[in-house]
């Protein structure tokens, strides 16, 4: 199990604070500042809100979950911001939690993937509570990208397709 789980914790952390860093950080850059901000309509998030709301969700299940900080999330906050937070603050933000939670998850030992922990009001084992992050920031770096390709009219050319339709070059694990 111990090479099953550090392999676990360790393409977790590649994916949540390098891949998807470089990702976000791709997507906020291409925006205007004004755009970071923009809902389409009220049922609907702007990027900054997703970005804080990435940053609340990552802060409160890895670095405080998993890493026993103080839990000092506001989730109402993360949507109810209008900004303007430029985006190289948010990208800050973002980058600053994610080298926390890096830090985090780099040091879980996979013997205690098992363990129970109470977050947000659930309890969650250490693999649950690490699987959500990554898959919850996963989720919203697609709308992030779905926004950025909508507002600019680019591809993101996050992924190079060859002509068997097959990804080339790059880590994919």
């Amino acid at each position: 199990m111990d090479s099953i789980g550090t392999a676990f914790i360790e393409h977790s952390r590649w994916r949540l604070c390098e891949d998807y860093a470089k990702r976000m950080r791709a997507c906020l850059e291409r925006l205007p500042d004004d755009a970071v901000w923009r809902r389409p309509n009220g049922a609907s998030n702007s990027a900054g809100n997703l970005v804080l709301h990435l940053c609340g969700n990552v802060r409160q299940w890895a670095i405080h979950g998993l890493g026993g900080a103080d839990d000092v999330r506001r989730r109402s906050d993360e949507f109810n911001e209008t900004g303007p937070i430029d985006k190289a603050e948010l990208i800050e933000r973002l980058e600053t939690t994610l080298r926390e939670a890096g830090e985090v998850i780099a040091a879980l030992d996979p013997s205690r993937l098992e363990e129970m922990r109470s977050i947000q009001g659930y309890d969650v084992t250490v693999l649950h509570a690490l699987y959500h992050v990554v898959e919850h920031f996963s989720y919203h770096l697609g709308q992030v990208c779905y926004i950025t390709k909508a507002f600019t009219g680019e591809d993101l050319a996050f992924f190079q397709i060859g002509g068997d339709g097959y990804k080339t070059g790059g880590r994919t694990a």
